[in-house]
């Protein structure tokens, strides 16, 4: 009988925010490509399970800070595939909105993935080959009110992955992002009952009248749908997918 490799055999893939919801799919998938797991996250009990579940490395660190980030010495790991995902939000009119919160969202959704490209490019160079896959968001396309950190961070990683993307042209290594509607996390799970408390309306009214009012497909994606497309832009027979956006929002962006 005829095995199959694996379409990450041999690989090395850096995930952040690792530690559950997006990051801890997307780690999940990898892995069942054969990737060996390098996984980050600020949560060092999280990181630390998904790593023992999953196998390879979880490290702990503060991607808001940059020199946490320096001090990891990546660049001597041999990443071949970079998964930008870590994030944080917060609701607020831009002129209430803590500038020190806003500060924070832009190094850790913007500075942070940067800083890993920049880290880590030379080595994809060197050995031609790599991936990086940064999970943007609808808001990366779209705007919504109160969330002037979130918006921008994600609208400007968008455009730090077609810069990346024209970059590595020929080098084969490639630039994309994958961009969802509203994902079915915890966190999200938790704003729904939140709200349909506050507001006195049942849960799947929330989804239909508030955090889904503007996507045509009435439900949440799953985290494993999102870890499906990272997986596909990392696999074969994508060298000339690069600078691109690929969108998981219910058709929100259609309209």
């Amino acid at each position: 009988m005829t095995s199959i490799t694996p379409a990450l055999a041999g690989r090395t893939a850096l995930v952040t925010g690792a530690a559950s919801g997006i990051g801890r799919a997307v780690a999940e998938r990898l892995a069942a490509e054969g990737a060996a797991l390098l996984l980050l996250d600020l949560d060092e009990a999280g990181v630390k399970d998904a790593a023992a579940e999953l196998g390879g490395e979880g490290l702990a660190v503060d991607l808001g800070d940059p020199r946490a980030v320096a001090e990891l010495g990546l660049g001597e790991r041999g990443v071949d595939v970079l998964v930008n995902n870590a994030g944080l939000q917060h609701v607020a009119p831009v002129q209430d909105f803590d500038p020190d919160r806003f500060a924070l969202i832009h190094r850790v959704m913007l500075q942070a993935p940067f800083l890993l490209a920049r880290e880590l490019l030379p080595g994809m160079y060197e050995r031609g080959w790599g991936r990086l896959v940064h999970v943007s968001s609808v808001h990366g396309h779209r705007a919504s009110a109160y969330k002037a950190a979130y918006v921008s961070a994600k609208h400007g990683l968008e455009g730090l992955s077609k810069v990346i993307a024209l970059e590595a042209a020929g080098t084969g290594v490639t630039s994309n992002t994958v961009a969802p509607g509203y994902v079915r996390t915890p966190l999200v799970e938790g704003q729904v009952a939140d709200q349909a408390r506050s507001h006195g309306i049942s849960e799947d009214e929330v989804l239909d009248e508030v955090l889904l009012a503007r996507q045509p497909v009435k439900r949440l994606v799953e985290p494993a749908e999102v870890a499906g497309v990272v997986a596909f832009l990392c696999g074969p027979g994508t060298d000339s997918l690069t600078g691109s956006s690929y969108r998981l929002d219910g058709g929100w962006t259609a309209a």
